[in-house]
């Protein structure tokens, strides 16, 4: 049986009656807009019924780009990860540019390792969900020209673009919450420091606590080692252990609450009838928990649509390096049925769960 001929630009030209060039311009997003809608439609058509698949290697020959982005995460079972890594490609698939995805375990060494491959492999950019506060290989990457923005994470080095969510409100909005039902005695759950989300959640808290009344107690302050559900369980357990008196905890983000519930559980304690949790990102299932999780919702897919835009503007302007941005996101407050007032005797119900054990 015969191998059928790979189809070309010629033949889609042909086609349609165009010159090559014509095709060319029409099947890159960056160009397209100087073809007229009727003949990029109609060339697409002809590619799509011809089989024509454009050829990377010999654009990359060319241009020196690949259209190829790299999208580092730090854990991709991480529910939260899937709808801001679609964002990314979705924004990317508009100009053009196809994603490989690594995934880190979280460990700065197998970050540096997995960003290290992307780049040898000539990757146009990099978007980076694992990023640590100091983190300088990534400082190396960008000061080299390799173009690279942070998404949902950010460093302390200005000079690297970031897309994140407001922390800081965040924070209030949920303290607030917590403090109209009646709540005074809250402990908190935080995340890594090394991280932007656990150190400026956690630096949030540490102020706006005092403003609605709330003394932090460094004894109700326990420090999370990762953003999971063990450490979530591990720290429930430790605050239980103090023998402190409080009736809600604030997690930095959602595992860290599911974690603590669980942990709650086992000690005989009922969320929210003895105890408060809350959460941080509104990541995908956590309105389908026992019970329903209140919490912060970061938007996203938006964070990771955004980050990519951005991204994108870096790679059509290298020469010019443009000024690094830091954009922002709103998010909200969504109260469901992990939170309520507090009972008049939580306190001892809190002792007698852990007299128990």
């Amino acid at each position: 049986m015969l191998k059928r001929r790979r189809a070309t630009l010629k033949d889609v030209a042909e086609s349609v009656g165009v010159h090559v060039s014509t095709v060319s311009r029409a099947l890159n997003p960056e160009t397209r807009h100087l073809i007229t809608s009727d003949i990029v439609r109609k060339i697409a058509a002809a590619s799509r019924a011809l089989g024509y698949i454009p050829n990377t290697a010999a654009y990359s020959l060319r241009t020196t780009r690949t259209k190829i982005v790299g999208v580092v995460v730090p854990d991709i079972t991480n529910s939260i990860f899937p709808p801001i890594i679609r964002g990314v490609e979705d924004a990317l698939m508009e100009h053009g540019y196809a994603t490989v995805l690594v995934n880190t375990d979280g460990g700065m060494e197998r970050e540096a390792a997995m960003i290290e491959a992307l780049a040898a492999r000539g990757v146009d950019g990099l978007v980076i969900a694992s990023v640590h506060r100091d983190d300088g290989r990534i400082r190396d990457l960008a000061t080299q020209g390799t173009p690279v923005i942070t998404v949902n994470r950010r460093m302390d080095d200005p000079t690297i673009p970031s897309v994140t969510s407001d922390e800081e409100d965040g924070v209030r909005r949920m303290l607030t919450h917590l403090a109209a039902l009646g709540h005074r005695h809250i402990c908190t759950i935080a995340g890594d420091q090394t991280i932007s989300t656990g150190q400026r959640r956690h630096e949030a808290f540490m102020q706006i606590a005092p403003e609605l009344g709330i003394e932090p107690d460094p004894a109700n302050i326990v420090f999370a080692s990762d953003f999971n559900e063990s450490s979530g369980e591990r720290c429930m357990e430790e605050l239980l252990a103090r023998g402190v008196e409080f009736t809600a905890v604030h997690c930095s983000n959602d595992r860290l609450a599911i974690g603590a519930i669980s942990a709650l559980r086992r000690r005989g304690l009922v969320c929210p009838t003895d105890v408060s949790v809350t959460g941080f990102n509104d990541m995908p299932m956590v309105d389908r928990i026992d019970p329903p999780l209140t919490t912060i919702r970061i938007q996203q897919h938006k964070v990771g649509y955004v980050a990519a835009e951005l991204l994108y503007e870096q790679m059509r302007e290298l020469s010019s390096r443009p000024v690094p941005q830091h954009i922002v996101l709103p998010v909200d407050l969504v109260v469901r049925s992990s939170t309520a007032p507090p009972p008049a005797i939580a306190s001892k119900t809190v002792r007698r769960a852990v007299n128990r054990t």
